[in-house]
């Protein structure tokens, strides 16, 4: 197999929904809140923890509760040892975010404007009135979804430099790979990612692998309608090198699919060489992303959508990945 191209890092723009224009979101209203339960929670007097945990609980009842038993990990019986516990190992941790995240006005915009996006794509869907930053463990959550609201946690948000990334525990939990993607500019990716998987839950399982890299692609493409000023580097997860060796070998990979017949394999730990994320994907070399059958099956997508221009989104969603493929036609 021929290595992946090695080029410049330059940006390339991925398609152009598919000739539609951007649809005008201004006169869209979407309510959304800012609460910023780090400050909250560290705030608690541990001296009178129970009556502090109750005072948080009952300003902010469904997080507070998902808090300390889903990302916490802890539980009514230990609580009272865990919280301050935390408290006191992370207290440095929440200075060092409450000075790089004094406001998040940047990302609370996009995010905004995300969920503007899924209003007019998707009016009856029960939009987060809320936007939550906390800090969790540094091996928990990220980002997550609850009946309410977007939580975000900012010990995932340090840029990827941050020691504690680089760390031999860090990289031990998160190799450079991921953590290169530990930077602000991710929030609002990451937060549509939730409202995807909320509204479309991935139901490939045991799908070949040409239907399992169309779904991948239906799913970037969804992101790309919510975000359309998004860098593609940051909606995809590559590199821009990574972004712009995809296109310049696309033939070649295709080929490479094709000519080993790997397109209806089902095998799950071949499937997992290419739709899985890592530092590369070995067999296209060290040039090459992790994950590449996201950018294949993308590509599907839009040869199928130059044929059917005028579906809505959610059609696209709900259209299953075999038809797209067997339709598509797509030769690179």
């Amino acid at each position: 197999m021929t290595k992946f191209l090695s080029v410049a890092a330059i940006v390339i723009l991925l398609g152009c929904n598919s000739g539609q224009k951007t649809p005008d979101i201004r006169s869209i209203d979407v309510p959304l809140t800012t609460i910023r339960f780090e400050q909250s929670f560290f705030a608690i007097d541990t001296l009178r923890l129970d009556a502090s945990l109750q005072k948080l609980a009952s300003q902010q009842p469904l997080f507070t509760q998902d808090f300390l038993y889903n990302i916490l990990a802890t539980t009514p019986e230990t609580a009272m040892r865990d919280v301050p516990q935390f408290i006191n190992a992370y207290q440095s941790l929440f200075k060092q975010t409450g000075a790089k995240f004094a406001s998040i006005k940047t990302q609370e915009a996009a995010i905004k404007e995300g969920l503007k996006f899924v209003k007019y794509y998707f009016p009856e869907y029960k939009l987060p009135t809320k936007l939550i930053t906390f800090i969790g463990p540094i091996n928990s959550f990220g980002n997550i979804i609850t009946i309410d609201a977007l939580a975000i946690g900012l010990q995932m948000y340090l840029g990827k430099n941050d020691p504690i990334y680089l760390s031999e525990e860090g990289q031990s939990l998160y190799p450079v790979y991921v953590s290169r993607r530990f930077e602000p500019e991710y929030m609002a990716t990451n937060c549509m990612k939730n409202i995807r998987d909320d509204m479309f839950p991935l139901q490939d399982a045991g799908a070949p692998l040409c239907e399992q890299m169309v779904e991948a692609g239906k799913r970037l493409y969804f992101l790309k309608q919510i975000l359309p000023t998004e860098q593609d580097s940051i909606v995809t997860g590559y590199t821009a090198a990574q972004l712009e060796g995809c296109y310049k070998s696309e033939k070649d990979i295709w080929s490479f699919f094709v000519q080993n017949n790997l397109l209806y394999q089902k095998d799950p730990s071949l499937i997992g060489d290419y739709m899985t994320d890592g530092p590369n994907t070995a067999v296209f070399g060290d040039g090459s992303p992790g994950f590449i059958g996201q950018f294949v099956g993308y590509r599907i997508v839009e040869a199928w959508l130059q044929k059917n221009k005028e579906l809505s989104l959610d059609k696209v969603m709900r259209t299953p990945a075999k038809i797209i493929f067997e339709q598509a036609k797509y030769k690179p």
